[in-house]
């Protein structure tokens, strides 16, 4: 799998999470469900993040055996 691909999808995924902190850092929740639903997607953007940083070392540790 090509590593530029993932640190392109880790990129956006990066940028949607700064988004959504944004949000949450000006106060712009309407509630607090929504706020909780806030904090679940960047979570969830962070774990993504993690795992595709997580396949890219190993992808590069498979490339350099």
């Amino acid at each position: 799998m090509d590593r530029r691909i993932l640190d392109l999808l880790s990129s956006k995924l990066e940028e949607h999470r700064k988004s959504q902190v944004e949000v949450l850092c000006d106060g712009s929740a309407k509630s607090y469900d929504h706020y909780r639903e806030l904090c679940g997607f960047i979570r969830g953007l962070q774990i993504a993040q993690y795992e595709i940083g997580d396949l890219v070392r190993k992808l590069k540790d498979s490339e350099d055996d």
